[in-house]
């Protein structure tokens, strides 16, 4: 109990006294899970949205394939990731491993399954003739689309939120591909693991209070965008 106490405190502390290297770490942890939370609806949602819309062979294998990759461990995200920017591998003349950007990279692949999965649920709960309906009143397919994608406007939010919480609380697939590297690769997820190593209990459990904060404060905004918008539309 007092080791929870502590690290409360600790959080806390870090958190008013301006340390540089927790606001530093939480910022890239932000800026992380975040771009690629937005990277995988970006290519999620057109994905899942087609694969849910349209009949053609091997439809059902992708289903399958993006409901499998909701519980993908991401140490075997972080393994392929590592080894395609490998200075061997297909990518290493980029020089993008122990950056930020491969954990972007890795974190993406975590969360677009999800996205695809859950956007493709979403959809597929949705009157199938909404589109012949929204077409029939004279609008494109583009709008109709995007008026079928506003129906499912709460399950995509929580397509967002899941996806978001994968990846900002991952920690394998991010210590493989970025190396826990001070200064440059550091997230709170990492940070957390090493302060535990080293018996910094306190420290371990208030980088953790603070990633609970941020997930809660992301979580918090997404649900009341979509409450917001719900409310409007009644």
């Amino acid at each position: 109990m007092d080791v929870l106490v502590g690290g409360f405190v600790e959080a806390v502390r870090l958190l008013l006294s301006g340390d540089a290297a927790t606001w530093e770490i939480t910022g890239l942890t932000l800026r992380i899970s975040l771009t690629a939370t937005l990277i995988a609806a970006l290519v999620g949602v057109p994905v899942g949205a087609a694969v849910a819309l349209t009949s053609f062979r091997g439809r059902r294998v992708v289903l399958a394939a993006a409901n499998t990759g909701m519980g993908l461990p991401p140490v075997v995200v972080g393994l392929f990731v590592t080894v395609l920017l490998w200075r061997s591998g297909p990518l290493g003349a980029f020089g993008l491993l122990y950056t930020p950007t491969a954990m972007i990279i890795a974190q993406a692949a975590i969360a677009t399954p999800i996205v695809v999965a859950l956007v493709a649920a979403a959809v597929q709960q949705v009157d199938p003739d909404f589109l012949v309906q929204m077409q029939g009143l004279g609008a494109t397919r583009v709008r109709a689309l995007a008026a079928l994608l506003g129906e499912a406007r709460l399950p995509l939010l929580a397509a967002a939120m899941a996806a978001f919480g994968a990846v900002v609380s991952e920690v394998g697939a991010a210590q493989m591909v970025g190396g826990n590297i001070a200064g440059e690769t550091r997230v709170l997820t990492t940070a957390a693991v090493l302060a535990t190593s080293r018996g910094q209990f306190s420290l371990a459990i208030a980088f953790g209070l603070i990633l609970l904060a941020i997930a809660f404060v992301v979580n918090l905004v997404l649900t009341l965008v979509g409450q917001r918008q719900s409310v409007a539309v009644r």
